[in-house]
């Protein structure tokens, strides 16, 4: 399959054919499928982050100490991972500056 050249944003969850058409945090060079696979994570992201919505407004438990953000920050650090792979050497220098791909076992459900 033919890579292409594509511009992402973590922030908004897109991946974007033309560099101009809104902001980008990452380049990457990737398939059709492996861009699937990663809207398909982004996807996954925003369930994660709408089921500990309601979370977040009760005080009490600090966000390390709370289960409920557990798979929301597991699929944020497969999304970077996949852009590490995926990415340019000048996004893969700062994935690695932003120290977001360290080892992260699963949540528990």
């Amino acid at each position: 399959m033919e890579k292409k050249t594509y511009y992402v944003s973590v922030q908004a969850g897109s991946v974007l054919e033309n560099e101009g058409d809104a902001a980008y945090e990452f380049e990457i060079v990737a398939t059709e499928p492996e861009v699937e696979d990663l809207m398909e994570q982004f996807g996954m992201l925003s369930d994660a982050d709408n089921s500990s919505a309601f979370r977040a407004h009760l005080p009490g438990v600090p966000y390390h100490q709370d289960s409920e953000h557990d798979g929301y920050d597991y699929t944020l650090t497969q999304i970077y991972r996949k852009l590490y792979d995926l990415g340019t050497e000048e996004t893969k220098h700062t994935i690695a500056k932003m120290g977001s791909i360290g080892e992260q076992e699963p949540p528990v459900s």
